[in-house]
């Protein structure tokens, strides 16, 4: 979504006024969680749902 909006990981942090490092973590699948109100920033900042960004996968 990032590429497609030509957004880069910095400037969403700076839209959703989170940490650099949350929207790194959550970008590269490395997040083990993710804080409900971070979620709900950058959704608003991207004007999405979560189901967007976030995909269920079996281990």
């Amino acid at each position: 979504m990032l590429g497609e909006r030509r957004i880069t990981q910095r400037r969403l942090a700076e839209m959703a006024d989170v940490r650099p490092n949350s929207v790194n973590a959550i970008y590269n699948e490395k997040a083990q969680r993710i804080d409900l109100d971070v979620l709900d920033k950058i959704c608003k900042a991207l004007d999405c749902q979560p189901g967007d960004l976030l995909e269920r996968v079996d281990d």
